[in-house]
């Protein structure tokens, strides 16, 4: 009897303990590695959760217990496993750290659904939610745990939103959210006020597919403390890159089902070709980066990730849905950049294509001069590793063809490719007059380059903003260089590339065209027409202004060709006119000599 008394202390003892144990020091990946349940009717691999299936997920979802990090943006596509990152995080909250939370969906209806069909079979699938869970003392939009509520609400619900505190707010894809809640703001902005109970502790996290650019989720990705992108490792040379849509090779031409079985990813650096094998070494070798190169988080923390990287998408499925997309209209191809790539649609005004760019070609071979030219220019967009020029020929009317372009890694080389002499068909000797160096990511060295240079070149920085003039000529002195009255253009981007645009929409016989030599590249074809002229609301005005077609796209043969048509004009081309070279003098003819007396000669002169 007394051992038996003893036992039942000893079990109320433990009870009693494990009620006052902490909570164990997990991360929301590991919490999610050992606690979490798939349900059969919501996922496609029930079961226990396993990070290692998705990666990628590990870093988003460990920023979460990150003190440094106080809100989340996560930018993604559907079927990478966003919406049960967001659970996941709900779930480490509920075991590990009780408190109040608020989720939002984009309206009640789907609020209740997901409450029912997602988040409580969740809870009841795990032993460490459900033990937890007060169900008889739960409704569907606001469930009861152990010393906490979860609050689940609808964005058009201004009561919901305004309901009760929370430290936690998850909010779930935000671009579907109403622009207003009833009569009251934003939505986003009533949820963050019952965060404010919590001003040093608080958490958010908020995910969408993105719709436009001016859409809630792409405006708090490119307002974030710092964006994140996912870099993984090349299986054959081992550099580091993002996936982007355009590496994916693929032969439009073939049946769908062998476009899904042969397409592969390019590499960037090596161009080997990337299988649907390699995927899931690379995404567990992979990890988070901002864009140059460092991986600390901060306080909004962003991240984005495209279709690519998911473990049930192959390379080819990617570019089936491309070409069906493309082919059904506007409405699909939405649905493709915005529910695959994760991108924004554009509102386009103005779109230029790599193929209206390369039927310009003018006949004239890579480095030859064409005919009528009066002067060269040249333009340089500096980058971190490199260097990109473009050098365009002007005649009348700004007629003008590219008659080189390239990559340089070095000061010396872009003095080597701007001093030689470049050559007409009929021999004359051109050289560049007027070189413009973006000045925006190295000024120092640019500078520096520019006043040795300065016969030849000027130093200049681009304004996406509109400016009152084309460009505008500024002195700054660099003092601890020993340079002073150093020449800096202001640039007016969005006038010269209107300039090009406009320029590409001439016929072939018109003056003024814009033109490019024969086989020209198509990499410098993509990059010249890699942005589009999009509207955007400002200050409640619609203005019209130049991005990036692509978050990935690289642009940099169109900022040369932008610092090429500045220095272009800089110099005067637009008054300038050709001189047809006169004809040579012809040699004096041979004439008879008059018998004329001179006075030597005698005659009727004094001697």
């Amino acid at each position: 009897m007394p051992k038996k008394v003893g036992s039942k202390w000893a079990d109320w003892l433990t009870e009693a303990l494990a009620v006052l144990k902490p909570p164990e020091k997990l991360t929301v990946s590991e919490w999610a590695d050992k606690y979490r349940v798939l349900d059969s009717k919501t996922s496609a691999e029930p079961g226990l959760w396993s990070t290692d299936r998705t990666p990628y997920l590990r870093g988003i979802m460990d920023s979460f217990t990150d003190p440094i990090v106080e809100e989340v943006v996560f930018l993604k596509p559907t079927q990478v496993g966003g919406t049960e990152c967001l659970n996941n995080m709900l779930g480490y909250v509920i075991s590990q750290d009780p408190n109040p939370v608020m989720v939002v969906y984009p309206n009640e209806k789907l609020a209740q659904f997901t409450s029912e069909n997602r988040l409580q079979p969740m809870v009841k699938l795990s032993p460490a939610l459900e033990s937890r869970f007060h169900e008889n003392q739960s409704k569907d939009l606001e469930l009861q745990f152990d010393g906490m509520y979860v609050v689940i609400a609808g964005a058009a619900s201004p009561a919901g939103l305004s309901s009760l505190p929370a430290r936690y707010l998850f909010m779930d894809e935000v671009d579907k959210y109403p622009a207003a809640a009833g009569k009251e703001a934003d939505p986003r902005s009533l949820a963050r006020e019952r965060t404010n109970t919590f001003p040093t502790n608080k958490k958010i996290m908020q995910t969408s597919t993105p719709t436009l650019r001016t859409g809630p989720i792409w405006t708090a990705w490119e307002s974030a403390h710092v964006q994140m992108e996912y870099y993984v490792p090349c299986p054959h040379c081992g550099e580091y890159q993002t996936l982007t849509f355009k590496r994916v090779i693929f032969d439009s031409k073939l049946d769908p089902e062998i476009i899904r079985s042969v397409s592969h990813y390019e590499c960037v650096f090596c161009n080997g070709a990337i299988r649907d094998a390699h995927k899931p070494a690379m995404m567990r070798a992979g990890e988070w980066r901002d864009k140059n190169g460092k991986t600390a988080r901060k306080r909004i923390t962003g991240y984005w990730l495209n279709a690519l990287y998911s473990p049930w998408i192959r390379f080819g499925d990617a570019a089936v849905k491309f070409l069906s997309s493309k082919k059904a209209g506007n409405e699909e191809l939405q649905n493709f950049i915005n529910s695959w790539l994760a991108e924004p649609w554009e509102n386009t005004q103005i779109k230029l294509n790599s193929d209206k760019v390369l039927e310009k070609s003018s006949g004239y071979e890579e480095g030859v001069v064409p005919d009528r030219t009066i002067i060269l220019t040249a333009g340089v967009d500096v980058q971190k590793d490199r260097m990109y020029y473009t050098i365009r020929a002007w005649g009348e009317d700004m007629t003008s063809h590219n008659i080189r372009h390239g990559v340089v890694e070095t000061w010396p080389q872009i003095e080597d490719v701007m001093n030689i002499s470049y050559l007409s068909r009929d021999g004359t000797e051109f050289f560049v007059n007027l070189c413009a160096v973006d000045s925006g990511y190295n000024a120092d060295d640019t500078y520096d380059f520019c006043a040795k240079n300065a016969e030849w070149a000027v130093a200049i920085k681009g304004s996406n903003n509109p400016m009152p003039a084309k460009y505008k000529l500024t002195k700054i002195d660099r003092e601890d260089r020993g340079l002073f009255g150093i020449s800096l253009y202001m640039v007016d981007g969005g006038y010269y590339k209107d300039f090009i645009a406009g320029r590409l929409d001439r016929k072939s016989n018109e003056p003024g065209g814009w033109f490019v030599y024969e086989d020209c590249d198509e990499d410098y074809a993509e990059q010249v027409t890699a942005e589009q002229k999009v509207s955007e609301k400002r200050a409640g005005r619609e203005i019209e202004v130049w991005r990036p077609k692509t978050s990935h796209a690289d642009n940099h043969y169109l900022d040369c060709e932008v610092y090429a048509a500045f220095a272009a004009d800089c110099v005067g081309i637009r008054y300038m006119r050709y001189e047809q070279p006169g004809e040579p003098p012809k040699p004096p003819e041979d004439k008879p000599v008059e018998n004329k007396k001179y006075w030597l000669q005698g005659g009727n002169s004094w001697l």
